[in-house]
């Protein structure tokens, strides 16, 4: 520490704060060379007009006990003290474990939350329903669903397709071509879960472009591409472009037929698709070119250049959040695999560099301090992207990677350290799902759309009010998170809450282990160091020492990373965990679950909704919901740094010059965005920097719902966007794409209301 600033630490990186008046200051850790200016949210979250003062119930669940209820993000709060929220929160949960078993209860607790080790809300959330005898649990991400199915198949459950990745100093020395499906997001490259003491990619990245490192960046966004050749393709082609580029290769015998024999099962099932010998359609670079958009003269070419360059192949998670998702990361593998360089230095295929900050870094290569959160001995799970399906449609059988299973009939929906009014597609359809249960418990610092949809609303404190350990999976740092201020109003931590209502339910002993949060703390570090001083092979400071200096520095991986190097020098040494030890183009598995929507082999197929589609006519506007510059998903949305990236008070939606002139759209203007599924406002910015017929809304703006009428004032884009799964297979999230139509907004816009409080009323006499 200095002065009398304290260390803390986010998903975005080290910094500094103090208390200053009746807020905080922050600013960056000294030790971060390129800090994140998504910091500059940080002393937002102290704003009491934002914040979650008093425990509070909705009206309408105190009046008339639970149940299942439309009046869910309509009705008022009535504020109650703790002693009453805990005893009407224990009877709750007592009445529906009694009543339903632990089948009946949904941990809701997807989120990012804090970064701190203890402080994890979901992990806090799994611990304690666990001591209550178990819960519905989901799997998978919103961020990489289809991948985290889809690629175990292709490459086994011991490769790590995102973690396990080519490190960036390996691709600056050996990397001649990256050819980037979805481009390299810089954006992006801040956030990483636990976060990043020393922000490098972003400077590592123009580095190697400065020392002649080209970049063909392939999507609709020129800001993906910087420095790079930009591919303006048309969105959620990106399949039939490597399909054609493949078609190529071999077409011209530019493909490494013994890398195909030997490291690869399933090459010749491929080839027939691609040659046309499957099903009667070659799919050439002109067949592809149809598709993507991408003269097929550019796509041969490209073809050539590949196979002549020391070529990654690399394919942003973006692309797999879309309706066959599970294709695009399959198809970019065997791109790379054709190419012959997978397994070689700074060649190959990789996954997600520009998704995440820690893609492609040097970490200590060692497990974070975790809380155990206990066994859940409940069978039952979803896809996290089918929360809705389950609380709509309980009881209904769903397909799930070769398996049929049934969704549970969910009496209380628990949730803590998420909003899934940001991650979720079809908002409306999320309201009628939420109102379908008896009740819905929220943990939250701030009134989001998921605290306003609550029957009892805990509020709960920030990372700046409590102490924490700070640490990331591929980082090389731990870091202490002191408490900086006090709780804000009433605020709890998450422990403090679930500990008292442990007491309550009688299985305190088992939650708390006796010890209180700071113990916890000091307990996680002191274990975490006894485990790790023998991997590292050096001695690590006792707790006491550790928590009065700033940070902790940890040594690197002993070298750099090349994707499947072991695999490549040594196959049948180091096989892969597939059915044949190989890379599967063709995997008999995934065949034989029969869907049709995912095939053995990866294939072209055409999503519902895309400008090739007959949709289009109708809307034809292809919306894509990206990850926001100002702020990680829609955490701080109320922060200085999102603020900043609006117009008018609302999320910006960009529009290329033309498409917004046809409509008489000026830079700054209020627009409305819409489809059959809803609408939503928006400030116009008008560039040449998307491709035509494109638009691109971030996600993350706080739900903003206008009284009878499928509006939202702020600009959230997940009121456009379809709640279906990728495929059978994985089930994952598709809300990177919607086709929409856009139209200047006329007469006086409502004010946007989302980050306010709901309406309050006294309680009952």
């Amino acid at each position: 520490m200095t002065a009398d600033f304290a260390t803390s630490s986010s998903h975005w990186g080290m910094f500094e704060a103090r208390p200053v008046g009746d807020g905080v200051q922050v600013r960056p850790h000294p030790a971060d060379p390129a800090p994140s200016p998504l910091l500059d949210n940080i002393a937002s979250a102290l704003d009491p007009t934002v914040r979650i003062a008093r425990p509070a119930v909705r009206a309408g669940w105190l009046a008339d006990g639970p149940g299942p209820s439309e009046r869910r993000g309509l009705d008022p709060y009535v504020e109650v003290e703790w002693d009453e929220l805990i005893t009407l929160l224990a009877g709750e949960l007592r009445r529906v474990y009694t009543e339903r078993g632990p089948s009946g209860v949904y941990g809701g607790t997807y989120g990012w939350a804090s970064a701190g080790r203890f402080h994890h809300a979901q992990s806090q959330l799994k611990r304690f329903l666990n001591c209550m005898g178990g819960f519905v649990r989901s799997i998978n991400s919103y961020s990489t669903g289809a991948t985290t199915v889809i690629m175990p198949h292709v490459v086994g459950r011991n490769v790590d397709v995102m973690a396990g990745l080519t490190d960036w100093p390996v691709i600056a020395k050996h990397t001649e071509l990256v050819v980037a499906f979805g481009g390299i997001p810089r954006k992006n490259v801040a956030v990483s879960p636990g976060g990043i003491a020393r922000h490098t990619t972003a400077d590592q990245l123009a580095q190697a472009i400065a020392g002649g490192l080209d970049v063909v960046a392939v999507g609709p966004l020129r800001e993906d591409a910087p420095g790079a050749t930009w591919l303006p393709i048309r969105p959620a082609s990106d399949v039939a472009l490597m399909l054609g580029l493949m078609h190529t290769l071999l077409d011209e015998d530019l493909h490494d037929q013994a890398f195909l024999e030997r490291f690869c099962v399933g090459s010749a099932q491929l080839t027939a698709y691609l040659t046309g010998q499957a099903d009667g359609v070659a799919k050439s670079a002109e067949w592809a070119a149809q598709r993507c958009e991408i003269p097929a003269a550019d796509i041969r070419a490209l073809a050539r250049r590949m196979a002549r360059s020391r070529t990654l192949v690399t394919v942003t998670w973006s692309l797999q959040r879309a309706e066959h998702g599970e294709q695009a990361p399959w198809a970019g593998i065997a791109l790379a695999a054709m190419l012959g360089q997978i397994g070689l230095p700074g060649r190959g295929f990789g996954h997600g560099y520009g998704s995440m900050g820690d893609v492609g870094t040097r970490g200590a290569g060692i497990p974070v301090p975790t809380l155990a959160q206990g066994m859940n001995p409940v069978s039952e799970f979803i896809p996290v992207a089918r929360v809705s399906d389950m609380l709509l449609h309980p009881g209904d059988e769903f397909e799930y990677n070769g398996a049929t299973l049934r969704y549970p009939d969910i009496g209380l929906v628990y949730w803590a350290g998420g909003n899934p009014f940001h991650h979720h597609q079809d908002l409306y359809r999320l309201r009628s799902a939420l109102a379908n249960v008896d009740t819905v418990v929220v943990h939250e610092p701030f009134w989001t759309a998921m605290a306003k949809h609550a029957d009892i609303v805990v509020p709960v404190t920030t990372p700046l009010e409590r102490s924490d350990i700070g640490a990331a999976r591929a980082d090389r740092h731990l870091v202490p998170m002191h408490r900086v201020v006090e709780p804000l109003g009433q605020a709890r931590d998450d422990y403090a809450v679930l500990s008292e209502l442990a007491a309550v339910l009688g299985v305190e002993k088992e939650f708390t282990e006796g010890r209180t949060a700071q113990e916890w703390v000091e307990r996680l570090y002191t274990q975490w160091a006894a485990a790790t001083a023998p991997r590292i092979g050096q001695d690590l400071p006792d707790f006491a020492s550790f928590w009065s200096g700033e940070l902790l520095p940890l040594p690197a991986r002993p070298q750099n990373r090349t994707f499947l190097q072991e695999f490549r020098t040594d196959p049948e040494g180091h096989p892969l965990a597939t059915p044949s030890g190989r890379i599967e183009l063709f995997s008999q598995v995934i065949a034989g679950f029969g869907y049709a929507d995912c095939p053995g082999h990866p294939v072209w197929l055409e999503p519902e909704e895309w400008l090739g589609s007959p949709l289009a006519a109708t809307w034809p506007l292809h919306l894509i919901a990206n990850q926001p510059r100002g702020r990680l998903h829609s955490q701080l949305d109320a922060g200085a740094e999102s603020q900043r990236h609006k117009i008018a008070g609302r999320e910006a939606v960009t529009m290329h010059t033309v498409d917004a002139a046809e409509r008489g759209i000026a830079e700054g203007d209020v627009v409305r965005i819409f489809n059959d599924r809803g609408a939503c406002l928006a400030g116009a910015r008008v560039t040449d920097g998307i491709r035509r017929g494109v638009v691109q809304l971030p996600t993350g703006a706080w739900f903003d719902p206008q009284p009878d009428q499928r509006l939202c004032a702020h600009g959230n884009p997940n009121v456009l966007t379809r709640d279906r799964g990728t495929s059978r297979l994985a089930q994952g999230c598709t809300g990177q794409h919607t086709l929409v139509q856009v139209a200047r907004h006329e007469g006086e816009a409502p004010p946007v209301g989302a980050l306010g409080p709901p309406p309050f009323v006294s309680p009952p006499a």
